[in-house]
């Protein structure tokens, strides 16, 4: 496309920029030209600017094409205190999405579940996520638009994992801390990832290949079956043992080992007597934890007090994985079983 231009000095290109935006001057349909030392910036039809800041001449000028929009939320057309009430954020897994929708925009869930379809990059379904349920952590989904089942794989860390996110319970916020976990595994580990799920632990550190064997663990026989196959399309070096059943029952008989993982945020507390046991002496407990942010400040004493062997037990570390809510984060805790047995140990 023909259009007027002015041609201007590199050096000032940034500023004549602006003050042809300022003036409404400027042309926001059509890229700027670079020629050598110069920029030729379209011009709007009817005004000329200011004399003085350069050649007004005539540029041939690509079209630009369509600008996709910064957020999904610009696709929709609400009264602004329904706009200002939309979910900010939303989950993507594979080709799924799932967003949590407040209870008094119910009636636009399918409006939003189409304009995320339209908004994600590879998308093929949206789902409302109504919570997860129950002792095998199950979402309750309700489709909002898109087609095809729940089923998908999910990339993350290098590893493809197999994911039904109706059956079985992942979340695509731990990516960095399943790495983290996975590179501090030492040399020789010997891992339990306990309540496992699909995986996502499990995978990303026989991927690293440190650990010798990993054991995961949960009670979800769908979550077992994905995990299964996202091992035989991996082929890791490290044998990872899948094995159904619940954690109290696992722990009881379970030899100690160097590394245990439990993530079971909401319940996870009342297990931590039994896990501590399957933590050899010189071991590390990854333990995670919903915690009320007004409440954080000392929760790590707390949960070293929880598992019942005073003295055996030290914090190392602690830290916010993501927020949970409006008013609680989801936390990390890092925790050492000591050489000095205890009395009761």
């Amino acid at each position: 496309m023909r259009s007027r231009a002015l041609l201007v000095p590199r050096a000032r290109g940034e500023e004549l920029r602006r003050a042809l935006a300022a003036g409404g001057l400027l042309r926001t349909d059509l890229p700027i030209l670079r020629e050598g030392d110069s920029l030729a910036l379209p011009l709007t039809e009817g005004r000329d600017p200011p004399a003085g800041l350069g050649e007004i001449v005539e540029r041939e000028f690509a079209v630009r094409g369509p600008v996709a929009p910064a957020d999904y939320r610009s696709l929709l057309d609400l009264p602004p205190d329904e706009a200002e009430r939309l979910p900010r954020s939303f989950d993507v897994i594979g080709d799924v999405v799932l967003v949590r929708i407040p209870d008094d925009l119910a009636s636009r869930a399918p409006e939003i579940g189409r304009a995320l379809l339209e908004f994600v990059p590879g998308a093929r379904i949206v789902g409302s996520d109504e919570g997860v349920h129950g002792p095998d952590r199950r979402r309750t989904i309700r489709r909002l638009a898109g087609s095809g089942g729940w089923r998908t794989r999910h990339r993350e860390n290098g590893i493809q994992i197999e994911v039904d996110v109706e059956l079985a319970y992942f979340s695509p916020r731990l990516a960095r801390e399943h790495a983290r976990v996975a590179a501090a595994v030492l040399p020789g580990d010997r891992v339990y990832d306990l309540c496992c799920g699909v995986g996502p632990f499990a995978l990303t550190i026989a991927k690293e290949a440190r650990a010798i064997h990993v054991t995961a663990v949960d009670s979800n026989p769908h979550a077992l079956e994905l995990l299964r196959r996202s091992l035989a399309r991996a082929a890791f070096s490290v044998p990872v043992d899948v094995v159904e059943g619940r954690v109290e029952e696992f722990a009881r008989a379970a030899p100690p080992v160097e590394r245990v993982i439990l993530n079971l945020p909401l319940e996870g507390i009342k297990y931590l007597p039994s896990v501590a046991r399957t933590v050899a002496r010189r071991g590390h407990l990854h333990y995670y934890e919903v915690v009320p942010r007004d409440q954080l400040e000392g929760r790590g004493e707390a949960v070293v007090h929880a598992i019942g062997s005073p003295g055996e037990w030290r914090e190392l570390e602690e830290h916010v994985v993501h927020p949970y809510s409006p008013m609680a984060d989801l936390v990390g805790f890092e925790l050492e079983r000591t050489d000095l047995p205890t009395e009761d140990a």
